[in-house]
């Protein structure tokens, strides 16, 4: 098997790596680094993100400097700030053994004084980011003059972000026998004018197909009703429990409003947008590095650069704008040779982004199904026995403890005390997803939802024109029949009426409760659609009353409801009106006495 050493690379570089553990090359780093050391060639490499790319570049850039020049002799240009500071921290420690190597880093959000005063100390390397190095040339100081080599690092990502001008006036800056070194994931028409406009006869290093995804990524796309797509991310993160993930989203503000709603039912999440501080978005970072947050929630341009391993999931909570962005969004798992999945949570009308994104990578989605209640519980409860099995005991430092606690455990049994240990974590989970509704469709639309045991489905002549979303139409029904909120375990509110799941035992009370009732002025309709599993027949409660004018639950006083348990469907804090009209409520049922006005 081919090592570093064997690529040719110096003594004092091969024991820097050595102290990083690196003992193999990558393809990417097999193929690019003996071409490089030659350093009389342009190169285009193209491959996937978490390969191994700033080593295949920085370890014969190390190499081939000259440490006893005081100027700056190589440039390397990456899109984002994180980028350029990971790229920045690899380079010192290749160049750990080399006397007198300086690497400077230059990017936006920090002080641009500190900046100078490191550039003025002249190192032989600086990694900036296209629009701070701009400004930093208008300035006068920074001299390309004496470049030998230039490193454009994510390439197709640069021109994304709307960098082309910037880098055209950069290049112009640098003198035409320099080395030009280009790394891009994609192939897109603008990289391709790049390297015809500044490279000489480049040497092609590809690793896989042009344009292809990582080979270690699976692919999975789950189809749901829009409504439904964070009730969907949810059930993931509860199905994979170990999960270490970035979402992407589409906004800062949806970014944030997920993050939010996670932080809200208690999952360790963040977000990082381009709305927060270069503070805030450093803290954040620092708490995903280190793993105190399971989920990060990103846009775009905010997760580009980020260079964390062991990203378990990829999540698109919305697939991007620019198909191209797919392959930059998954690239952020599956580094380093490890194996990760990417996820898109779409409805029906995206199906034909799947196809396109599939050409682009070629590699096929599979289409897969959100996990139901009792798989997410199986799954938590299969997690929690494993960190039993495994946990470290300290002995040394619970022995003073174990008397009490097994004279608290003597009357129960070895199976006892195993079931309700289990059912301590347990029980949050299996409470939640009793009655959880299936949340897939198949890739045309149809419905896939079957009621679970113990529920039925439910109709109401109430919608989205009388004001209501699914939360607050769970909140009416449960206050009016008072009921738990937990009995209507699902919702689907359309325009002028509402569809509902309800744990059959309170079926009765909410027609007798609510059906016939008087809201804004007219009769409220509630009927049963039935369940032949359960043996509930389907009602037919008829009223003579036609619709009336809209109107809503709300208006008025500011009654406020907390959405802020994890196992709770909505996540956000919202606040809805007391209701209008009808006077005082009769509490008595159906048969023959007065019904409640709302």
């Amino acid at each position: 098997m081919l090592n570093f050493e064997l690529l040719g690379l110096s003594k004092p570089v091969m024991r820097a790596i050595a102290e990083l553990g690196f003992e193999t090359p990558t393809p990417i780093q097999e193929q690019a680094i003996p071409v490089m050391l030659g350093g009389n060639q342009d190169v285009v490499a193209l491959a996937q993100t978490g390969t191994g790319k700033t080593a295949a570049f920085g370890l014969p850039l190390v190499d081939l400097l000259n440490f006893d020049e005081r100027h700056t002799q190589a440039l390397i240009l990456a899109p984002t700030r994180e980028l350029c500071m990971q790229i920045t921290r690899d380079l010192q420690n290749f160049s750990k053994y080399m006397n007198g190597a300086q690497v400077t880093a230059i990017y936006g959000g920090a002080s641009i004084e500190g900046q100078i005063r490191d550039v003025r100390k002249g190192p032989q390397i600086i990694a900036a980011t296209p629009g701070r190095l701009v400004d930093m040339i208008e300035r006068g100081v920074v001299d390309l003059s004496k470049i030998d080599f230039v490193v454009l690092d994510e390439a197709d990502e640069m021109l994304t972000m709307g960098f082309k001008d910037d880098l055209d006036l950069i290049l112009s800056q640098t003198p035409k026998e320099k080395n030009t070194w280009l790394f891009s994931a994609t192939m897109p028409h603008e990289v391709q004018r790049i390297a015809r406009n500044y490279m000489h006869e480049p040497h092609e290093v590809t690793i896989g197909q042009k344009n292809s995804g990582n080979e270690n990524i699976e692919h999975q796309f789950y189809v749901v009703h829009a409504k439904d797509r964070y009730l969907a991310l949810k059930r993931i993160a509860d199905f994979n429990p170990d999960i270490f993930a970035i979402v992407f989203c589409r906004t800062k503000a949806e970014t944030q409003t997920v993050a939010d709603a996670l932080i809200k039912d208690g999952y360790n999440a963040d977000s990082l947008h381009g709305d927060l501080s270069q503070a805030q978005r450093d803290f954040v970072m620092k708490r995903y590095r280190s793993r105190s947050l399971q989920m990060l929630v990103a846009t775009d341009v905010a997760a580009r650069g980020i260079d964390v391993n062991d990203v378990t999931h990829v999540i698109n909570y919305n697939l991007p704008d620019e198909i191209e962005s797919y392959t930059h969004r998954s690239g952020r798992t599956a580094r380093a040779g490890k194996t990760g999945v990417s996820i898109a949570i779409i409805h029906t009308k995206e199906m034909h982004k799947i196809r396109e994104i599939e050409k682009l990578i070629k590699r096929k989605f599979t289409q897969a199904q959100i996990p139901s209640g009792f798989d997410v519980c199986e799954s938590q409860l299969l997690s929690l026995v494993k960190k039993v099995h495994s946990v470290e005991v300290d002995e040394k430092s619970i022995e003073r403890y174990l008397p009490a606690v097994f004279s608290e455990l003597e009357e129960l049994s070895r199976e006892d005390i195993i079931k309700r240990f289990v059912s301590i974590e347990f029980n949050r989970f299996a409470e939640y997803y009793r009655n959880a509704p299936d949340l897939n469709l198949n890739a045309q639309g149809d419905e896939r939802r079957k009621s679970a045991p113990g529920v039925v489905k439910m109709y109401i002549n109430v919608g989205q024109m009388d004001g209501f979303d699914f939360n607050s139409l769970k909140d009416f029904i449960a206050e009016n029949a008072e009921i738990s909120n937990g009995d209507v375990t699902w919702t689907d509110v359309k325009n002028t009426f509402s569809l509902l799941e309800v744990r059959t035992e309170v079926m009765e009370k909410i027609i007798q409760s609510i059906h016939g009732a008087q809201y804004r002025g007219r009769t409220v309709r509630v009927e049963s659609r039935g369940n032949r599993d359960a043996g509930i027949p389907r009602t037919r409660l008829r009223s003579d009353n036609r619709r009336e004018g809209g109107g809503g639950y709300g208006g008025g006083g500011g009654r406020s409801y907390d959405k802020g348990s994890r196992y709770s469907d909505g996540g956000n804090r919202k606040s809805y009106g007391g209701r209008s009209g009808g006077g005082d409520r009769d509490r008595s049922s159906s048969k023959g006495k007065k019904k409640k006005s709302y």
